[in-house]
């Protein structure tokens, strides 16, 4: 009796039914991850990037993608691209593969490479000539690291004194820093990225850090840093405000394109030849104009 007493009670206040039932979580952010948890499932907003290239790449260009494809666990490879004009394609590759990031290189001529930094499919996006490219094959340094490491961002302090450099240093942000908990990606961090800048350029190098133990335990103060690679020097030429296009953004005075340079140091050395072109026929002209007068005991022995 005593227990259809207390189910009788139940059964007569609703409210206080309601106010039993769980109440869903409010989602959670961390590290720029936000988690939405609900009574079944678990959803997780990450950074993901495309690694591709348009055909024509040279092999140290190809070596320097695939050190990137092993440095960031979170990206996805695509085939070579036969289109080079048309860049809004890459928009469409991305949202097969389910990325918001790109990492685009596009080679001309065989020798140029130029990089796009893009985020798909609104945008910004930003064009870079890649010079100084140093992959691991050829460098041969001592330093190494675990493959999938989560990596240690160091931006020189210049990136916060200009805003196109701060928007530079956002985006990068989002392409090299491996999201927490990635299933690719080992739970600690064993190397450092390193972007610096200099002369107007974003100077690229990565690290390995290499500590000391003591009984087993770690000596963070005689921790040192010991160059891994890849390297690569980023000079920056437009920020566009969409995708791969748009509203110019920020424009680099000083930047001057390969093909000029190239034909600046073909003027030069043509007029080398020229000066010495010239020279020859001034020093014709001045024997015209003063004949060596003859000796009259020239022919005395002969």
């Amino acid at each position: 009796m005593a227990k259809r007493k207390a189910r009788a009670e139940v059964d007569a206040q609703p409210e206080q039914r309601k106010a039993l039932k769980p109440t869903a979580k409010e989602p959670e952010v961390e590290n720029g991850t936000a988690l939405v948890q609900g009574t079944t499932t678990r959803q997780r907003t990450k950074e993901k990037v495309l690694i591709l290239a348009t055909r024509g790449i040279t092999f140290r260009h190809r070596h320097l993608l695939l050190d990137l494809v092993q440095l960031l666990p979170h990206c996805k490879k695509d085939a070579k691209m036969d289109t080079k004009s048309d860049r809004a394609v890459v928009n469409e590759v991305a949202d097969i593969k389910g990325c918001n990031n790109v990492l685009f290189f596009e080679a001309r001529k065989h020798q140029d490479l130029y990089l796009w930094i893009a985020k798909s499919p609104d945008g910004p996006s930003v064009k870079f000539l890649v010079l100084n490219v140093h992959t691991l094959a050829e460098l041969k340094l001592s330093g190494n690291h675990l493959k999938g490491s989560r990596p240690v961002l160091s931006f020189h302090q210049a990136f916060d004194s200009k805003p196109h450099l701060r928007l530079l240093k956002e985006m990068l942000t989002h392409v090299f820093a491996t999201p927490k908990r990635h299933q690719r990606s080992k739970p600690f961090f064993d190397h450092v990225l390193a972007f610096s800048v200099a002369d107007n350029r974003i100077w690229i190098r990565n690290y390995q850090v290499v500590t000391v133990l003591d009984k087993k335990k770690p000596l963070p103060e005689q921790s040192s840093l010991v160059e891994v690679g890849p390297r690569c020097c980023l000079n920056p030429i437009k920020i566009f405000a969409g995708s791969f296009g748009g509203p110019v953004l920020y424009d680099n005075p000083e930047f001057v394109s390969p093909n000029t340079a190239r034909a600046l140091a073909k003027r030069a050395k043509a007029g080398k030849y020229r000066n010495k072109v010239t020279a020859q026929e001034q020093r014709r002209d001045h024997l015209q104009q003063h004949p060596i007068p003859l000796n009259e005991f020239a022919n005395v022995f002969r």
